[in-house]
């Protein structure tokens, strides 16, 4: 095993290169993870635009947070995990040819999922939010923009018994949420003609469940005006480009309850990545046909570019690392 390896580094406002670094040692209760791959999440675009608080040059693999591989250094004190092992990673400098990660955030991968992708950071994002969500049989469940997570998530709510109502801007995603189980689908284009076209499909009571996946200041006000009286908001998107404002008066008027399904508890992070091996691994779910394409790590720019202008039926790239 050489001494070096390959990582990604950012080193300016949509620039980077690949550099050869010094290949990490795992410390106590840490594994080094071969990665075969690396999932793009669209968190990275606002750090790869180089807005005044980046700062440049970044740790080598540094935003890859979506990693899996096999396990090739285990450090001391680390028990039930030997090299060889196949596992999706919760580490944070996956855009490289290894990354270390504490060798109680990482998943086994069972037999079933050789030779598979499996991006396990996103994935366990989607069952977690699911889970918050308490999405009940009978419900209508709208879920604005679907990309990789709102797919998965119309398929979740919909194999849960709800009616999903998917909304989403480009005629591909809606294409996609039709697949992924949802009933109806409603272009993403009129503020007021989406409002009616939902009130058409789930009546004047509007939806008992709302999950927002864009992270933008008009698909929260949206889906303020989405959920019906009692119901709940769930906010999925990843809001990091600025503060928002809410219609505290509508939510105070319907009584709704506010979800923020982001976790950052590292146990429910795992039970997610656990709940969506064991899904995928039975047949119960089938995330490949959201993986658009493959990139190498020196295509890592075109990647991200990619992930922010969707071209064509673009939903989730990964970077092959192995």
């Amino acid at each position: 095993m050489t001494p070096t390896m390959k990582a990604a580094v950012l080193t300016g406002p949509r620039a980077f290169a690949v550099q050869e670094v010094e290949r990490p040692e795992p410390g106590t209760g840490e594994v080094r993870v071969r990665l075969e791959g690396c999932g793009v999440c669209a968190s990275n675009l606002t750090p790869w635009e180089g807005p005044e608080w980046m700062q440049f040059p970044t740790p080598p693999g540094d935003l890859g947070h979506e990693g899996w591989g096999r396990i090739e250094a285990v450090g001391p004190d680390v028990d039930g995990l030997a090299v060889g092992d196949r596992v999706a990673a919760l580490s944070y400098k996956s855009y490289a040819e290894a990354d270390v990660a504490k060798a109680d955030m990482v998943v086994k991968l069972p037999p079933e999922l050789d030779g598979k992708p499996f991006p396990g950071e996103p994935l366990g994002c989607a069952f977690n939010i699911f889970r918050r969500s308490d999405i009940k049989p009978g419900q209508t469940v709208a879920i604005v923009g679907i990309g990789f997570l709102g797919a998965v998530l119309c398929q979740l709510a919909s194999d849960a018994g709800a009616k999903v109502i998917a909304i989403s801007r480009r005629p591909e995603s809606l294409d996609l949420a039709r697949r992924f189980g949802a009933a109806e689908t409603v272009p993403m284009d009129d503020h007021w003609k989406i409002i009616e076209r939902v009130k058409e499909i789930a009546g004047e009571g509007l939806c008992e469940r709302v999950i927002e996946c864009v992270g933008k200041q008009w698909p929260l006000d949206l889906s303020t005006e989405l959920v019906g009286f009692g119901g709940k908001l769930i906010v999925a998107g990843y809001h990091q480009d600025g503060p928002r404002q809410v219609n505290m008066q509508t939510w105070n008027w319907k009584g709704i309850d506010v979800i923020n399904a982001h976790e950052r508890d590292p146990e429910v992070q795992l039970q997610g990545v656990r709940e969506a091996v064991e899904a995928v691994a039975s047949g119960r779910l089938d995330p490949e046909p959201l993986y658009t394409r493959g990139y190498r790590l020196d295509d890592l720019g075109k990647a991200l570019d990619d992930t922010r202008d969707k071209p064509g039926a673009f939903v989730k790239a990964l970077v092959e690392l192995a």
